[in-house]
């Protein structure tokens, strides 16, 4: 196609921490709409808009050289003033923002005209300090009560919200080359400016939160001398970088990088500060189990903080008593937290809510592979007593029915009615497209559960428990045995989706199996029969594999779970692939996700995009709605990047195992700065005459060790 074709929401994206403004590509906020100014899970700025005595300003360009400030560039159309009427293009606006906390903002005006020019120069700002659950669903409910004070003597303009004990606030300080004042629902500049002149003028936007104040950056610098170009370079820095003769997969690469560096949230933990990934923007930038567990596997090879602050996070809280309005049972790891106005006033039951299945074996899973990436057996015992209350939810409440597998339901009258990934209502179909009631047993519960178990076993070997060990292998065995049984379908070469709440197998052809190839779970020799399925027309898009089959009757492409593809559940099945040594299905799936990613908007990997089948006359189509940049959908890179190399790092054991099969697509990469362990590695890989070979350019090459099986 020689057209180039950019796929993406037409929007301006800024945001550090919990504080997120999105607006449209001149800056402006519209209402009604979803963007807004947000902090905490509230959006404290719902219209925004610039003015020259009334008229609107016309935008030439805009765009986020990071991930934490833009810059706009505008110019006005003609006006008329108490003077002269000012011609279009007379005046040029450039207009940057910069987040650290709160935001701060520059206009600079330059008067490209021959004569002095003098007008009101006016910004419009509204809150309505809506929830964000709210504001993604399009129905605000105002519940409290809104003030405002403008101050004369300090320019500044304070907004709060309050409902009982909700309460947060917007702070608007001004200051300007001439006078300032909030006229009408406006803040006023008096602008007069000369010939060739320029007019500076600042807004900063603290935010309130209680007695908590989050104040605006002093400057308003997009540079790498600011604090904050200064902490993405650290990050990049202490990271895992690639190189590639493939320009596309280089870029596409360090996108992901600048991606995961954005959406790092700063939590505190037992007074101290560690940092997590988000799930992704707008919407889900708060405290995930799910979404926090499975990106930090995915980038357990980038850089292993990530890991160790979500073992910590989602540790401290950890359920320890049944409540069934937040879906809590003891030892279950949480799904969601949120600091709304819902959640403070109880109205939702997210403070936390722990309506998901599958959150408490990935941390299990996530423990092993930590101590596996970084050899630190501190860390064992430092969450050992999380790691054994998480095996016992497995046994206590995870196996509702006590069958040996694990189902779901929720026991909340607010709860969610699918608590696996797939967690849309819609999501979990039988063979014809009919929901499925539960309560539901799906098959990738079973998978994380084994390999949980198999994790632990070897955690308790090191801890020097062999009794322990033997005794989760023994179950792990078990499990292996019974789900091979029961969830096999002979015919079809595949696994079910689920078994119903009457035990029935639902043969229904989706993505999830692909995460039993992942876990180990999978006879070798059905492994290539489960890969093949994937490779049908109904489930491969070109695009990547869909999330349902188009022979469903459920089936829908521009659905959220039945028919889109999502990067993370493609880089899974990836990666399971290549554990069974079956590198060309593993390639084919980064391939397709790499060509799609070079249709959207920065190489970002959107959280999913719909399912439409690829020809040679079309390209990827957005999801409305989907989160850009979102969390595991950036980490996939690396776990696609993973599973063609069959990267396994083993520090316990001083090694790094590889089993690398490049594609013809990528034949050459080179990855540096990785550590394993008390190694730090360069490695050269390239295909020659078909096979792929390497060179271990820095660290101790006898560390690095061909694998013989994955």
């Amino acid at each position: 196609m020689a057209v180039e074709i950019k796929v993406g929401p037409p929007q301006l994206a800024v945001h550090q921490g919990f504080t997120i403004l999105i607006t449209e590509p001149d800056g402006s906020i519209a209402w009604p709409s979803d963007k807004g100014l947000y902090y905490n899970d509230t959006r404290v700025m719902s219209a925004y808009a610039i003015f020259a005595n009334g008229e609107a300003w016309t935008l030439l360009n805009s765009g986020a050289p990071a991930y934490y400030g833009c810059r706009i560039f505008m110019t006005n159309t003609d006006f008329t003033t108490e003077a002269d009427p000012i011609p279009a293009r007379a005046l040029s606006l450039v207009l940057s923002r910069v987040i650290d906390g709160g935001l701060h903002e520059t206009h600079e005006i330059t008067n490209h005209a021959k004569t002095p020019v003098s007008f009101n120069h006016e910004v419009i700002i509204r809150s309505d300090f809506a929830d964000v659950f709210e504001v993604k669903a399009g129905k605000i409910k105002r519940r409290g009560r809104v003030t405002s004070i403008w101050s004369d003597e300090t320019d500044t303009l304070t907004t709060w919200y309050t409902n009982g004990p909700f309460r947060r606030g917007l702070r608007v300080s001004c200051t300007g080359d001439d006078t300032v004042a909030w006229v009408n629902g406006r803040l006023s500049f008096a602008v007069t400016i000369e010939p060739g002149d320029t007019w500076r003028g600042t807004i900063r936007f603290d935010m309130l939160d209680g007695e908590t104040v989050l104040a605006a950056p002093a400057e308003c610098v997009l540079n790498g001398s600011s604090d904050q170009g200064l902490d993405l370079l650290n990050w990049r820095a202490g990271v895992t970088k690639l190189s590639s003769c493939v320009d596309s997969m280089e870029r596409l690469f360090n996108q992901a990088v600048e991606d995961m560096a954005a959406l790092r949230l700063p939590v505190q933990v037992e007074g101290k500060v560690v940092f997590v990934p988000a799930a992704g923007l707008p919407w889900f930038v708060a405290l995930f189990g799910r979404d926090t567990l499975i990106t930090s596997l995915q980038t357990i090879m980038l850089n292993p903080e990530f890991a160790r602050g979500t073992l910590k996070v989602l540790g401290a809280w950890q359920a320890q008593e049944v409540d069934d309005y937040r879906d809590a049972e003891p030892g279950k790891i949480l799904h969601e937290l949120r600091r709304g106005e819902l959640a403070v006033l109880k109205l939702i039951p997210h403070t936390p809510y722990y309506g998901t299945a599958d959150a408490t074996p990935l941390y299990l899973m996530l423990l092993h592979a930590t101590w596996k990436a970084t050899g630190d057996i501190g860390l064992l015992h430092q969450h050992l007593t999380v790691a054994e209350a998480c095996l016992s939810w497995i046994d206590t409440y995870g196996d509702r029915d006590g069958d040996g597998f694990q189902e779901y339901g929720t026991r909340s009258g607010a709860g969610y009615e699918n608590v696996g990934w797939k967690d849309s209502g819609n999501a979990v179909v039988d063979d014809h497209g009919n929901l499925v009631h539960g309560p539901k047993a799906l098959c990738e519960l079973q998978g994380y559960v084994y390999a949980a178990w198999r994790g632990m076993a070897e955690i308790y070997a090191a801890l020097g428990r062999p009794a322990d060990a033997a005794a989760l292998t023994a179950k792990a065995a078990a499990l292996y045995d019974k789900f091979n049984a029961v969830f096999w379908n002979e015919a079809e070469g595949f696994y079910a989706y689920c078994l119903d709440g009457d035990k029935k197998a639902i043969f229904s052809v989706s993505s999830n199996p692909g995460h039993l190839l992942w876990c180990g779970i999978v006879p070798p020799e059905r492994a290539a029969r489960v890969a093949a399925r994937f490779r049908r027309p109904d489930m491969w898009s070109g695009w990547g594999i869909r999330t349902l089959s188009t022979e469903n009757r459920a089936y829908n492409p521009y659905d959220y779970q039945v028919g889109s593809v999502w990067p993370h559940d493609n880089s899974l099945i990836a990666l399971g692939c290549a554990r069974y040594g079956l590198h060309e299905d593993a390639a084919a799936i980064a391939g397709d996700i790499h060509e799609a990613a070079g249709f959207f908007v920065q190489r970002q990997l959107p959280e999913l995009y719909s399912g439409v089948q690829r020809d040679d006359t079309n390209f990827p189509v957005q999801y409305l709605g989907a989160n850009v940049p979102q969390a595991w959908a950036a980490a996939s890179v690396f776990a696609l990047l993973q599973a063609m190399l069959g990267l396994q790092p083993d520090a316990p054991n001083d090694r790094l195992l590889i089993r690398p099969a490049l594609p013809a697509w990528l034949p050459e990469v080179t990855l540096r700065d990785m550590r394993v362990g008390r190694h730090l590695f360069d490695i050269a890989f390239r295909r020659v005459d078909g096979a792929t070979v390497h060179e271990v350019l820095r660290g101790e090459a006898a560390a690095v060790v061909l694998a013989s099986s994955a």
